[in-house]
């Protein structure tokens, strides 16, 4: 019969005549009081397996000095400081002293037993002593059952855990600095790419590429992530796992910084108590360097302008959630214009696109006692719609302030990078002068900064605050609209735009369009008379209030 503990202690290299000499070969067998458990513990895989194997040796050298026999050696890797981290070996180890198998745990040192603090290793230290069981650290020659050395097990502790804050944010700091050089933090790589060990910089991975590129593409002409999921697996092409494509995979891709080759600045997420938890949320953001500009780790299957422009059109595809909280939900690729733009009269509410025509979306979810509903077809709806946005614009002026809201609307749409980053140097713009004003309250007020360092600083910060300044100001010079100015040239645009492009355009010349009810059963007046929109110029709103005055008295007349 060999012991249970044997293959682990042949994992950690121990040979079979050492187990032999170190009483670990045979199961051990007594009372309880002779019995022990050792406890052996690394944070990482890269820990030197020699030194886990002169744990194990120190550990039994003190227990046959004190006449006891190790019934089970547990080992675990496993982070001892976090407190979202499971140790199941240890909590069994535990166990086993707690329910009477044996009454002695031993461990190498103090932080290998709690990296938690006093309180944790003073509750472990409760619950042992009325059972006459106790904890023993062999390198630091502490046992619990004697006087006075709870004191001594909650300093130590203390420590352990001060150590870990420490190295913690030893390893938090290097990794930052890693990434602001461009260096890639680790992990999985985004498909497509790879980072050849000991470079830190993304690479195009030849076997992949192609088909992520061809998904970018695809992105990039409008196809959604469900039509590229589903071509892929028609065509029997894998994903890096040999599984079948999801639309959800693409979508995670299209949504990560290092599909575009840059460093993301992802956020952690934390437990109830808004403690970190060693995982991160999928997508994020581009993490920023000092000059206000992302971060590149090499190469990318999209441009950073590629990705904020497949972002777009997912944006353009998408509506907050209705039952998860602030998540989205998609939407399916635009098929007309006028949803939710269109306004049914009687609830005021928008209307949806329901398969050939345009109804009111409260009447179908909650039922006629919310709303009695309105609906017409949607093909001429949209005729009629692109009717007079065309004759709207040919009215107006070159100089219209529409005219000029339109433009900027489609530059938008066409370039939403420019867009992106213009938010981004703002808010590095803001942040670099908190920085700044910090600095000078450190400098003039605390007066513990050196002045030296304090000219040094204010140097860096003042160049870095000049140059997102001449960058902002740049991106927020007005583009040359001269060949969007002319209404011809605008109306053109329509014929040429797509859903998308038309919708775009629209919401730049009007808020909402309401289409007022029929008259009666079977009346034949053109949808054109109405469709009721209301126009983004100025004086529109008398001519809204006229409308609607001139529908209700048709209705007094009936």
């Amino acid at each position: 019969m060999e012991r249970d503990d044997l293959p682990t202690l042949r994992a950690l290299g121990l040979k079979d005549d050492e187990l032999k000499e170190l009483g670990l070969w045979e199961p051990a067998t007594g009372e309880p009081a002779e019995l022990a458990e050792a406890y052996i513990r690394r944070s990482k895989k890269s820990d030197d397996l020699a030194t886990l194997r002169a744990h194990v040796r120190d550990i039994c050298r003190a227990a046959a000095g004190e006449e006891k026999k190790i019934r089970r050696v547990w080992f675990e890797q496993r982070s001892a400081s976090k407190a979202h981290v499971r140790r199941e070996e240890f909590e069994k180890a535990t166990a086993a002293v707690l329910e009477g198998r044996s009454k002695t745990l031993y461990v190498w040192r103090t932080d290998r037993l709690s990296r938690r603090g006093m309180g944790a290793v003073d509750r472990l230290i409760d619950d042992l002593t009325p059972r006459g069981a106790r904890i023993v650290v062999t390198s630091e020659a502490l046992d619990s059952s004697l006087p006075g050395m709870r004191l001594i097990f909650g300093i130590l502790a203390d420590r352990a855990r001060e150590e870990a804050a420490t190295i913690s944010k030893r390893t938090k700091t290097g990794g930052d600095a890693h990434k602001a050089e461009g260096r890639w933090p680790g992990g999985v790589v985004p498909y497509g790419l790879r980072c050849p060990k000991g470079t830190g910089k993304l690479v195009h991975d030849p076997a992949e590429y192609p088909t992520a590129r061809r998904i970018a593409v695809a992105l990039l002409d409008g196809d959604t992530p469900k039509e590229i999921a589903d071509k892929l697996n028609s065509e029997r092409v894998k994903t890096r796992k040999g599984k079948q494509w999801r639309a959800q995979t693409i979508i995670h891709l299209a949504q990560s910084p290092s599909w575009a080759g840059l460093i993301p600045d992802r956020e952690r997420a934390t437990d109830e108590f808004g403690n970190p938890l060693d995982k991160w949320h999928r997508g994020g953001n581009p993490l920023m360097g000092r000059d206000g500009h992302p971060v590149q780790a090499g190469q990318g299957v999209v441009t950073f302008a590629e990705r904020e422009l497949i972002l777009a059109k997912f944006s353009a595809r998408s509506r907050p959630g209705t039952s998860f909280g602030d998540r989205t939900r998609g939407i399916r690729k635009a098929a007309t214009i006028l949803t939710g733009v269109m306004r049914c009269p009687h609830c005021t509410g928008p209307m949806g696109n329901g398969g050939r025509n345009y109804r009111c979306l409260a009447r179908i979810n909650q039922g006629e006692s919310v709303c009695t509903g309105i609906a017409t077809l949607r093909e001429r709806a949209d005729d009629a719609m692109a009717t007079m946005w065309i004759n709207h614009i040919l009215n107006l002026s070159p100089e219209s302030p529409t005219i000029q809201a339109i433009a900027r609307r489609w530059l938008s749409y066409q370039d939403p990078a420019k867009e992106s980053r213009k938010n981004a140097v703002s808010a590095a713009l803001d942040s670099a002068a908190a920085r700044e004003l910090r600095l000078q309250k450190e400098f003039f007020i605390g007066g513990g900064m050196d002045e030296t360092v304090y000219t040094t600083l204010r140097g860096e910060l003042s160049a870095q605050i000049a140059a997102l300044k001449a960058e902002l100001a740049e991106l927020s010079r007005d583009a040359d609209l001269s060949p969007l100015m002319d209404p011809e040239a605008l109306a053109a645009l329509w014929e040429v735009a797509g859903i998308e492009g038309q919708r775009a355009l629209l919401k730049a010349a009007l808020t909402k369009v309401t289409l007022l009810p029929p008259k009666h059963v079977g009346d034949r007046t053109p949808i054109l008379h109405r469709l009721l929109p209301e126009w983004r110029d100025s004086g529109n709103q008398a001519r809204i209030e006229a409308g609607f005055d001139a529908w209700e008295r048709g209705q007094a007349q009936q």
